[in-house]
């Protein structure tokens, strides 16, 4: 068992680590097939990791599917952040700043954040009935692959950060 896991945060590490790297590349060159396989990847390590059993398996597509459903809101969030970028560019900083209009961007900011809540609300009612069936090993499990994930998901952001210092610095 301990090999399955070792394997899953192996497997999670290069996967996260290869999305870092995309991330960084400006999402732009990800398509929508990478990030499906990438979701996939993400989905499987976690239910390899865990070794469900039978009746553990029954619970385990409404866990999935809410958790593409939290993936695919994402990149629709991302597609429209990339779209207002690009019909940005060319565009005087001070220009867009000063036709910008503040209400509108609340607004924009609010039905997204909404969004996000809407999905962790999703993703967390999934989880539940699943969680309650897991054994002591497998709660294990699934906090060694969470710690590696928040691992990665810390390292490419302070990566993010300080790349974005270094070309406001340029």
């Amino acid at each position: 068992m301990l090999k399955t896991v070792a394997v899953g945060v192996t497997a999670l590490f290069m996967v996260g680590t290869n999305l870092a790297y995309a991330q960084d590349r400006e999402l732009e060159q990800a398509t929508a097939a990478d990030v499906e396989t990438l979701t996939a990847a993400r989905i499987n390590i976690v239910k390899s990791a865990l070794q469900l059993t039978p009746d553990q398996e029954k619970l385990w597509p409404a866990l999935e599917e809410a958790m593409r459903a939290r993936a695919n809101d994402r990149e629709a969030r991302i597609e429209r952040i990339k779209k207002e970028a690009a019909e940005l560019r060319g565009h005087n900083l001070s220009d867009v700043l000063r036709d910008r209009n503040p209400a509108d961007f609340l607004n924009r900011r609010a039905d997204a954040l909404t969004q996000k809540a809407t999905d962790l609300k999703k993703l967390a009612a999934a989880w539940q009935p699943l969680y309650q069936t897991l054994s002591p090993d497998q709660k294990q499990k699934l906090a060694h692959v969470e710690m590696v994930v928040l691992r990665d998901l810390k390292r490419a952001h302070e990566h993010r950060r300080v790349q974005s210092e270094e070309e406001e610095e340029e």
